[in-house]
């Protein structure tokens, strides 16, 4: 069991294997970092931002230098809004539960903790993680029963049980975890979890629910093949965009991830579609693999027609 006000040295430096590019050198600043040299880390990161804001990497690096420094509001907000930009990466859920703990805010670190698992079910360290919130809410609400009752010798036996397994743990270093780089993931989800009330729950495949999985299906092969036109080619013209952006910064984007070096695969499974009209809901669970990057997800897609064919409306890691 650790202690969550140290996590900070060891969960965020296993995190920062990350891919280069072309104007930052993510080995020197993780040294940096290592070598306790967060001010100079910070200020290289800034330097390749004022270039390539959006990168996520330098992003990334530069919500672990604020969060090393002790600028946790700052960091948060780097942190929270990679999640938004990038809602298929468990790592900044992560980094954001390692600050809300460093708060005793632990309500925060656990639902942060449940993204994390959400979108990477598979992320053993968010798992440890949450073990710790969890055995940290529970000494909070054992104390809380002993305030309303201190004769509950049930609460008293559990509380002692509960701090005797964090303390005597409390001093070990976190599990570190497999690098992921964030460059490289495939970023395409909305944020916003799609209304269940608007679509039927699943039906029995039909003609037309089969032309939607074979439509979905062919999406992923184009992903896979990376012939990026016709893998755009799927989505509507009002395509709700995550994070905000404009399609075409979208687009731009997704070219240079889709059409990235290296072989990608992308497979599908267990996939269910609901058909409402003109309107259909697609379900399943999307495997992701290239030469540095493994990712599973549960994945929704709202589709509707569009020229006589059915087209990506929205896109939701989830739902």
């Amino acid at each position: 069991m650790k202690n969550p006000s140290l996590w900070s040295a060891g969960a965020l430096l296993a995190l920062l294997t990350l891919t280069g590019t072309a104007l930052a050198s993510p080995a020197e600043i993780q040294s940096l970092v290592r070598a306790g040299q967060f001010d100079q880390a910070l200020a290289m990161t800034d330097a390749d931002l004022a270039e390539k804001p959006k990168d996520p990497d330098l992003r990334f690096l530069r919500g672990v230098a604020l969060t090393e420094l002790g600028r946790q509001d700052e960091a948060i907000e780097v942190f929270q809004a990679l999640t938004s930009d990038f809602p298929e990466l468990p790592e900044p859920y992560n980094n954001l539960a390692v600050i809300y703990a460093q708060q005793k805010a632990f309500d925060k670190a656990r639902a942060a903790l449940e993204m994390a698992i959400r979108t990477h079910p598979s992320y053993a360290t968010a798992h440890e993680n949450l073990g710790d919130i969890y055995s940290r809410l529970a000494s909070d609400a054992y104390s809380k029963a002993l305030q309303l009752d201190a004769g509950n010798a049930a609460a008293q036996t559990k509380l002692a049980m509960v701090r005797q397994l964090i303390s005597s743990n409390g001093a070990v270093a976190p599990t570190p975890v497999a690098a992921s780089p964030i460059a490289a993931a495939p970023v395409t989800a909305a944020t916003a979890p799609l209304p269940d009330a608007t679509m039927p729950a699943p039906v029995a495949p039909s003609a037309e629910a089969r032309d939607v999985e074979a439509r979905v299906l062919a999406w992923a092969d184009a992903w896979s093949n990376k012939d990026v036109d016709a893998y755009l080619s799927f989505y509507a013209p009002d395509f709700v965009v995550p994070g905000g952006r404009s399609r075409s910064a979208w687009e731009n984007e997704r070219r240079a991830r889709v059409g990235k070096p290296g072989k990608i695969r992308v497979t599908l499974e267990n996939v269910e579609v609901s058909l409402d009209g003109d309107k259909a809901r697609v379900r399943f669970r999307q495997h992701y693999d290239s030469y540095n990057f493994d990712a599973s997800a549960d994945k929704t897609l709202e589709m509707v027609r569009h020229g006589g064919d059915w087209a990506i409306r929205r896109e939701v890691v989830g739902g």
